[in-house]
């Protein structure tokens, strides 16, 4: 490899973060919760479940998931979720958090049933 190849995974690498299944597992808890979460917190469990889905999308490529036909279904559902803006008012707001959280929980669990990921404590 030359120096700009090595320069460029060095900054991949530093901004690689893990996948964390017990911080997804908290965010669909706090959007799918009987109480809404208050909406001063709505923009940023929006973004964190979009990358929460972002990241289960690339474990699906990577492992070659997408085989599943109900993996398949979950991805075309978390990248057309994950490419919609949060909408404007607190009910579709909340509507569309709890699409996220839904996403993201049975995309996580359909991984883990397949052997992709390890099961969330």
């Amino acid at each position: 490899m030359d120096s700009t190849a090595l320069h460029d995974l060095l900054e991949r690498v530093r901004g690689w973060q893990p996948f964390d299944g017990c911080a997804l597992l908290d965010d669909v808890a706090a959007v799918l919760d009987d109480v809404p979460p208050p909406e001063e917190d709505t923009a940023q469990l929006a973004e964190r479940l979009s990358g929460h889905l972002a990241r289960l999308v690339t474990i699906v490529v990577a492992s070659e998931a997408e085989q599943d036909p109900i993996v398949a279904q979950l991805v075309v559902r978390a990248r057309t979720l994950h490419a919609d803006l949060l909408p404007c008012g607190r009910q579709a707001a909340i509507a569309h958090l709890r699409r996220l959280g839904w996403t993201a929980n049975e995309l996580h669990d359909r991984l883990t049933v397949i052997r992709c990921l390890k099961e969330a404590a």
